[in-house]
């Protein structure tokens, strides 16, 4: 019976100990690591690039106009932001000397064409009188003589009437080389669009610009119907872009709004503004014409789309590592390494071809020390909103 007591005693004495033990160890455990984790999930992929540097909205059309002749500003018919059409007058330089010869050469038309009418009149009547001389000597009436000096006055009534016609002819090119003068003193839009500057006041003095010396432009003209942004892209992405490919461009003064466009040039050349980066131009246009809201001289990045993967597994770029490898979470989150095999990818997913299954979760953030294969974890709540 002793032994007995002391057997059980025993017993209870151990299961206190171990008791003790496993409360210690309870207590002074570490808690699982608490990691980042993503579900692979259904999605859209697409394969992109973007510009090196800012690019720059651009209009189609957009011109730096100045009269074709020096002289002094008369008059200005706009003001800047109207909306001008094709051919319409913007403005003027003096010119009352070339409308005085205008009106010179007019009159000298006018004065001509009475002539050439007075010539030719005399001249018919003369044909008539050679022609009747003609007849009196056929008769036997009067002699030879008559009838050659009648013909030859005909004929030289006819030199004069020709002759005052080739008159009315000069004055006309005259009223013509006088109404080019006076047209290239009037600057007129080539295209329509809107006005953006005017440098230039009534009174002052509007030069062109000769050979080789810029020279400021009297109106800065703008059509706003056609837009494009112009951007550099870096050469090593330059053999990827083709024209027609679908882009998509975002604008600094517009960050929350998206605009569609599309590649409608590719320079054939590469820029060297710096040694260590050298980038090719690129002109995306708007694809939706309403945009015409738009101002030219915005900043503007472009992210041409090389190509689109729809409804593919996928999972968070920043989830890969070198190799392709990602940390997978199990059924009791321990943590298995994994390889993949991979697509399409961007700054936000990639493309899982193998490896991973719909619903699998792995870790985004494997910055950790203490991360290594087989240990538990504890995951945050999962971010799926991006997916």
């Amino acid at each position: 019976m002793q032994q007995s007591n002391k057997f059980f005693r025993n017993i209870f004495l151990s299961g206190i100990i171990v008791f003790i033990f496993a409360a210690a160890w309870y207590v002074t455990r570490s808690d699982p690591l608490e990691v980042d984790v993503a579900i692979v999930t259904y999605g859209n992929v697409e394969a992109t690039i973007v510009n090196t540097r800012a690019g720059t909205v651009k209009a189609c059309q957009r011109a730096n106009l100045a009269p074709q002749i020096g002289g002094q500003i008369a008059e200005i018919f706009v003001e800047e932001g109207d909306i001008v059409e094709q051919g319409q007058v913007l403005l003027e330089l003096w010119n009352t000397d070339l409308l005085a010869q205008r009106e010179l050469a007019e009159r000298q038309l006018s004065m001509s064409e009475q002539r050439y009418q007075e010539a030719c009149i005399l001249a018919q009547n003369a044909r008539r009188e050679s022609q009747r001389t003609q007849q009196l000597v056929d008769q036997g009436f009067i002699s030879s003589q008559r009838a050659e000096d009648a013909d030859a006055k005909a004929r030289a009534q006819q030199a004069s009437c020709d002759a005052a016609f080739s008159d009315i002819k000069r004055a006309k090119a005259q009223i013509r080389v006088t109404q080019a003068g006076l047209e290239r003193t009037a600057l007129k839009a080539p295209f329509s669009g809107i006005i953006a500057q005017i440098t230039g006041e009534v009174g002052e003095y509007a030069t062109p610009s000769p050979p080789g010396i810029p020279m400021p432009p009297v109106i800065d003209l703008i059509d706003t119907s056609c837009l494009y942004v112009q951007a550099p892209m870096d050469e090593v992405d330059a053999p990827k872009i083709r024209v027609g490919q679908s882009a998509r461009i975002t604008l600094d003064a517009m960050s929350e709004e998206t605009f569609q466009g599309q590649v409608t040039r590719i320079a054939p050349y590469v820029t060297e503004i710096e040694k260590q980066a050298r980038t090719v131009d690129i002109e995306v246009h708007f694809t939706d014409p309403s945009n015409s809201h738009l101002l030219a001289g915005y900043s503007a990045d472009v992210e041409i789309i090389l190509d689109n993967r729809e409804n593919v597994l996928r999972i968070p770029t920043q989830a890969l590592r070198q190799n392709n490898r990602v940390w997978s979470l199990d059924a009791n989150n321990t943590l298995i390494e994994k390889e993949l095999k991979t697509g399409v990818t961007n700054w936000s997913f990639t493309e899982v071809i193998s490896g991973l299954s719909n619903g699998d979760r792995v870790l985004t953030s494997f910055d950790l020390e203490e991360i290594e294969p087989g240990i538990t974890v504890q995951p945050k709540q999962p971010d799926t909103s991006a997916l």
